[in-house]
């Protein structure tokens, strides 16, 4: 077998100076993307930084020796205190996007706004008017665009490596775990107050597919919703709380004891480390809604979806998000007329056909190493990477998610959802 040779760029950077960076929402999304200045330093700088959770505020000021007059509660109080930086990131819950952005535009601020843009199809299009209006740079946080490997894998499609491209099947395996605790547990159960699953995880993919394939998208038909996590599937006899001596704990493969306290998994949400004492999480999840069994929530999020998507010029794609796997990540599978393409979010084979000839694509050593450690395959720290190249040389042209981009993707995501809740075929408009 060959090996494709398609390098990812650096992630090392040259600026003209050091660019400040505002930051809202001070959990993991947030940090994820700080992160890049403390790897390389003289880069970036984080001089602000509100969140609600003081803590996490104070953590993040700590590290970043933020002075106490320059880390915020609510954000609407950075707001108020005037531009104070270069770039904003934008990292709060989905439903308070849309506020912070338009506003932080109007003052100048370059944005790193965090998926989904917002909540309805005319706040998203404001916001791409505003950007319009201040002319200032806005990546959206559609982080696979900016990973290695969709990158190869857009490249190989481009070059013609399996001739013109017909079809594509994707698959986002969610993950058991994941699902419990984000989407059954944790701040994403609630459509209606944060944002349809399809917006909240699945408008990545909806995004990485509509690059992909490199034209609009113009029919969507989405079905799916929520199997299991519902009263009506609860184990006879099951407690309210895991900790509550549930008589199918042992066995439960949602059990909070077991996610939480003996795999240590996701113990982020409640700022402890791993090495933290057992008692530690068990207050924890004796006190919030992640001990809680997963079968009496108040959740609404589907735990499966299944998308058909019609681009121009009759190219097609297939998209499901599925809950119930072992592991999480992307699988692709992509059809041409000269050959076929399937990879794992990590590393990709051409198959074509007439001459049997085989081309791999795989993270390399060296610096791919940085991207291995970062979310998402390497996207986070490349998205930071790529806005600081664009507010530093004031070329927008390094952003691959730009806002206009994203609007289109969103769309596909709200027809989606419209699809889903009527049982029809919708036009992305």
């Amino acid at each position: 077998m060959e090996t494709l040779e398609y390098p990812a760029k650096p992630l090392k950077i040259e600026t003209s100076r050091e660019l400040t960076v505002a930051v809202m929402g001070a959990g993991s999304r947030g940090r994820e993307y700080s992160a890049y200045g403390k790897i390389f330093p003289g880069t970036m700088k984080v001089v602000a930084v509100a969140d609600i959770n003081k803590s996490r505020a104070d953590a993040m000021g700590e590290e970043w020796n933020i002075p106490p007059d320059k880390r915020f509660g609510d954000f609407r109080e950075m707001l108020a205190a005037g531009k104070l930086a270069d770039i904003m990131i934008i990292a709060l819950p989905d439903d308070l996007h849309y506020e912070p952005a338009m506003e932080a535009m109007r003052q100048g601020y370059h944005l790193l706004l965090e998926k989904p843009m917002a909540r309805t199809a005319e706040e998203c299009i404001g916001l791409r008017e505003r950007q319009h209006e201040t002319g200032v740079m806005v990546a959206v946080g559609h982080v696979l665009r900016y990973a290695p490997y969709f990158i190869a894998l857009k490249r190989a499609i481009d070059d013609g490596l399996v001739g013109e491209l017909v079809n594509i099947q994707h698959m986002e395996p969610v993950m058991y775990a994941h699902m419990a605790h984000s989407f059954v547990r944790g701040n994403w159960h609630d459509s209606k107050a944060t944002t349809p699953m399809i917006l909240a995880k699945t408008c990545h993919d909806l995004d990485i597919l509509k690059w992909l394939v490199g034209r609009r998208c113009e029919r969507i038909s989405t079905s799916g919703g929520l199997y299991l996590f519902r009263k009506d599937k609860m184990p006879a006899g099951a407690a309210a709380r895991c900790t509550d001596g549930c008589p199918h704990e042992a066995t439960c493969p949602y059990s909070a004891i077991d996610i939480y306290e003996r795999k240590r998994w996701f113990l982020y949400v409640f700022d402890l480390k791993r090495d933290c004492p057992k008692e530690k999480i068990l207050e924890k999840l004796e006190a919030t809604d992640y001990g809680r069994c997963v079968y009496q929530m108040d959740n609404d999020q589907p735990d499966h979806l299944v998308h058909t998507l019609e681009f121009e010029g009759g190219v097609t794609a297939s998209f499901t998000m599925d809950a119930f796997t072992p592991w999480g990540g992307r699988k692709t599978r992509v059809m041409g007329t000269l050959g076929y393409i399937e990879g794992d979010g990590k590393t990709f084979t051409v198959h074509q056909f007439r001459t049997g000839r085989e081309l791999k694509w795989d993270f390399k050593v060296g610096e791919l190493a940085n991207y291995h450690d970062s979310g998402h395959a390497g996207g986070d720290l490349a998205l930071i990477r790529d806005l600081l190249l664009a507010v530093d040389r004031n070329d927008e042209s390094y952003l691959t998610s730009s806002i206009d981009e994203s609007v289109e993707s969103h769309l596909m995501g709200f027809a989606g959802e419209k699809s889903r809740l009527n049982h029809t075929k919708e036009e992305v408009r």
